[in-house]
């Protein structure tokens, strides 16, 4: 599955603005939100091929709608990637976005757009690497 779809839950409106036109640019179509609770219903409520996660949010957390979204009873969004950015790297943080399975856990400081869109490239490679192994398998 190629990632077509983005959805960005960032507050900081600085950082969102620069993720949103840099992602527009190289062709994605990207949904924005500013709280947690929005970024939980936008998540929800139509298919992303990737989240990009900031855990301190107003509303509701990041790290909470982690939990809501890939609670181990039940993944509410089996083929999404999500990727977490933080400004924080907290060890509790980290250890609840791993643990509910998160594809890359980001310090935003360190995370130009130019990276971030050579992240989401990689996935895809991966993605295309892992359909070619299967279809040599079948």
């Amino acid at each position: 599955m190629a990632i077509k779809k983005i959805l960005v839950i960032e507050d900081d409106r600085f950082i969102g603005e620069m993720y949103v036109r840099s992602l527009q640019r190289e062709g994605y179509t990207v949904d924005w939100v500013v709280d947690g609770h929005d970024g939980f219903v936008a998540a929800t409520n139509k298919p992303y091929d990737l989240i990009l996660l900031d855990i301190m949010l107003p509303e509701m957390r990041g790290s909470e709608i982690l939990k809501a979204l890939r609670d181990n009873s039940q993944n509410k969004i089996p083929n999404t990637r999500i990727v977490v950015m933080t400004n924080f790297d907290q060890d509790a943080e980290s250890r609840i976005a791993m643990q509910h399975n998160v594809d890359a856990y980001l310090i935003k400081a360190e995370i130009t757009p130019r990276r971030l869109i050579e992240i989401i490239k990689k996935f895809d490679a991966d993605n295309l690497e892992t359909k070619q192994d299967q279809s040599i398998n079948t």
